[in-house]
């Protein structure tokens, strides 16, 4: 249990520095085309630790 809580707060720490890139990036007003191609990525990063992190809490919920 203690390897899904680490791994459940690892993913809340990525998920938090995607968020503070995202809005680092936000506040910009032009974005490089690297800039543009990086907050996409952020996005999809962001997006798949948050689906990580809801089905291990369902597979914990569950077992």
């Amino acid at each position: 249990m203690d390897e899904v809580l680490s791994e459940i707060d690892r993913l809340h720490a990525e998920h938090h520095r995607y968020d503070l890139r995202l809005e680092e990036l936000a506040g910009k007003p032009y974005l490089s085309a690297e800039e543009q191609l990086e907050e996409v990525k952020l996005k999809k990063l962001k997006l798949h630790a948050k689906d990580l992190i809801t089905a291990i809490g369902q597979r914990s919920a569950v077992a």
